[in-house]
């Protein structure tokens, strides 16, 4: 049965551009980030950078729906890790928030990580989009800190993170 312990929560009182959990330990197996969120732009896609690096060493899958259609997309070489989630963002409807998750196994082995991820929009207009994602972060270091941003814009107020560390007993 594993074990999850709250690392750190954060609430947004004001518009942040990106929050950063860092001086992780190393006392987990496995890192688990909650996100409900929302931007305000028009952008839904959320960011995340490990350790502060924005080499080109992230990359990308996903599969997302809309309602009507799914879609597909990928990415590789790129400067942050994309297209696994989505927030709510500015015009859906009005204070209803996105919910995300990253699942983050073997933090701190000397492999690459691999990551997992879901999000859906919470809107009661025509459209909103779920999405569910892997990725790859080409980097043998441990994570200590996990930078999240959107693409464009910024999280608005009362956005909350939780950052949880997994233990296998």
């Amino acid at each position: 049965m594993a074990t999850y312990e709250l690392i750190e929560q954060k609430e947004l009182t004001s518009t942040t551009a990106s929050i950063t959990f860092s001086s992780i330990p190393s006392t987990y197996e496995d890192l688990l980030l909650y996100i409900s969120s929302r931007n305000n732009d028009i952008y839904n896609e959320v960011h995340f950078r490990f350790n502060g690096s924005s080499a080109s060493t992230y990359s990308g899958r996903n599969l997302y729906g809309n309602g009507s259609s799914p879609i597909s997309s990928s990415s590789s070489s790129i400067s942050s890790l994309q297209n696994v989630t989505v927030q709510s963002v500015s015009g859906q409807t009005a204070n209803t928030f996105g919910n995300i998750q990253l699942y983050i196994p073997n933090y701190l082995t000397g492999n690459y990580k691999s990551i997992g991820g879901d999000g859906v929009q919470e809107n009661s207009g025509s459209s909103a989009q779920a999405m569910i994602g892997a990725g790859l972060w080409a980097d043998t270091a441990a994570i200590t800190s996990i930078q999240a941003f959107p693409s464009v814009g910024s999280f608005v107020a009362n956005s909350n993170f939780y950052l949880y560390g997994i233990k296998n007993n």
